[in-house]
């Protein structure tokens, strides 16, 4: 083992989940040469920021922490600052130019030769470049260090993706949609639960998507299956499911395992034909209006999360105006806007009728306005009824409280559940009563048996 190998390493993840899944590949690739891993940037002789470059506002955040991370030369022990992921891939030359402070850049295919990359670099050496195809997809015999709390995981299903919506650079960044193999997410998932996790989250870029460039028999509704079979895990959530990926045999699921949580993240990202066929959706106004009454009516309190764009070159005013009232009907439990971001190289850039940055910020408050009435209704109307909520720790508002969520709620994007009464582990599940909401958390009392 190398005196390198020895060192500090700290890591920052931003953007997605999936991100956060290649970031613990990283960590876990360097713990096993023998690198020590620390939360302390100060500490640290080396610090990575694994990126997003999806929209602006991702590559502003991106951006803002290297430069702050970068100050740790001066005022800490790094030597070594490392940039990887979606923000080298696709801007290697302009951030080597613009951040000399950056050593290395690591692109999304070369997750795995981190500690290699690494070994090669000595204090003082010229910036470094590895930015090739994004040709990786993670392989169950590489090591992972989970940084997510011990009792859920992530699990990545698949690289990459297919769809090539107009206004998105994902596929250019990440490459064509890649499935892991059953067998080797099997694997997976039974280490994590082995280790303690309770809740398995399944991400890809389109988690319908899956086994659809497998020649086996591979799909989405047959993995849950498989995964459904595992001792002592509880829970499963979908992220990410297309509309035109939701099959009559997922549907069926939803109602017959009782592992698989009653909720689901369905990005629509508009409603308007006129916008969804020039953003290259797959998905009619029709289908999707049709897809969302019959999941309420078929799975009786399922939960429904999506993501909206505002904004998009040629959305007219009725258009928006049929998005607002989509959304007063379909009634969501959770939703997400963004305002349209122009992403050089990608069809949308170049369509006319590009909206102003004022009408994209006032038809997003508009449309988050309305969804906070939604959701308000949609908490108040949970009051008196027992829930099943995962408990994550004390309140940062005081110890009398603890905090958790239930099967309905998503870790760090959905609301959370304060519990007034009862005592009970971390990790644990345990049957509550909600007794007070707000627009987007939950009161509860603790059901003691």
């Amino acid at each position: 083992m190398s005196n390198l190998a020895k060192q500090k390493v700290s890591m920052v993840s931003l953007g997605c989940p999936k991100n956060l899944v290649d970031a613990e590949v990283m960590l876990g690739v360097l713990a096993q040469q023998g690198y020590e891993i620390t939360m302390d940037e100060k500490e640290a002789d080396v610090i990575i920021v694994n990126t997003c470059s999806f929209i602006k506002e991702a590559r502003e955040e991106s951006v803002d922490a290297i430069l702050d991370l970068a100050d740790r030369k001066s005022d800490g022990n790094c030597k070594t600052l490392v940039v990887a992921g979606c923000l080298p891939q696709r801007y290697q030359e302009e951030l080597a130019k613009e951040l000399p402070e950056v050593d290395i850049l690591i692109g999304t295919g070369d997750y795995p030769r981190v500690a290699e990359i690494l070994a090669e670099h000595h204090a003082g050496d010229a910036q470094i470049k590895y930015v090739g195809d994004p040709n990786y997809i993670y392989d169950e015999d590489l090591p992972r260090l989970n940084s997510s709390p011990g009792w859920y995981a992530y699990l990545k299903i698949g690289e990459g993706c297919s769809n090539c919506c107009t206004y998105c650079v994902i596929p250019s960044l990440r490459g064509p949609y890649r499935s892991r193999p059953v067998e080797a997410l099997v694997a997976e998932a039974e280490r994590l639960v082995k280790g303690g996790v309770r809740e398995l989250i399944l991400v890809s870029q389109d988690i319908t998507r899956y086994g659809s460039d497998m020649d086996d028999t591979s799909s989405l509704a047959g993995l849950i299956r498989r995964l459904a079979a595992i001792d002592d895990l509880k829970w499963i959530r979908l992220l990410y499911a297309y509309p035109d990926g939701i099959s009559d045999e997922l549907i069926e699921l939803f109602k017959t395992e009782p592992k698989l949580c009653n909720y689901l993240d369905i990005p629509i990202q508009h409603i308007s034909d006129n916008v969804l066929q020039r953003m290259k959706r797959r998905s009619s106004e029709e289908q999707i209006r049709t897809l969302i009454a019959r999941l309420r009516n078929e799975i009786p309190g399922i939960t429904l999360r999506t993501s909206l764009i505002v904004g998009f070159p040629g959305e007219t005013v009725d258009d928006f105006l049929n998005l607002t009232q989509f959304v007063e009907k379909a009634q969501f439990d959770r939703l997400g806007v963004f305002c349209y971001s122009r992403e050089e190289g990608t069809p949308a850039a170049e369509m006319p009728d590009q909206v102003s940055e004022r009408v994209k910020r006032e038809r997003h408050r508009k449309l988050m306005k309305t969804q906070a009435r939604v959701s308000f209704r949609r908490n108040r109307a949970m009051v008196g009824q027992t829930e099943q909520v995962i408990v994550e720790g004390y309140s940062e508002e005081t110890e009398l409280l603890l905090k958790g969520r239930t099967s309905r709620q998503a870790p760090d994007i959905d609301g959370q559940v304060y519990i007034t009464s009862g005592h009970a582990e971390i990790g644990d599940i345990v049957a509550c009563k909600i007794t007070d909401s707000s627009d987007y958390d939950l009161v509860a009392e603790m059901i003691e048996e």
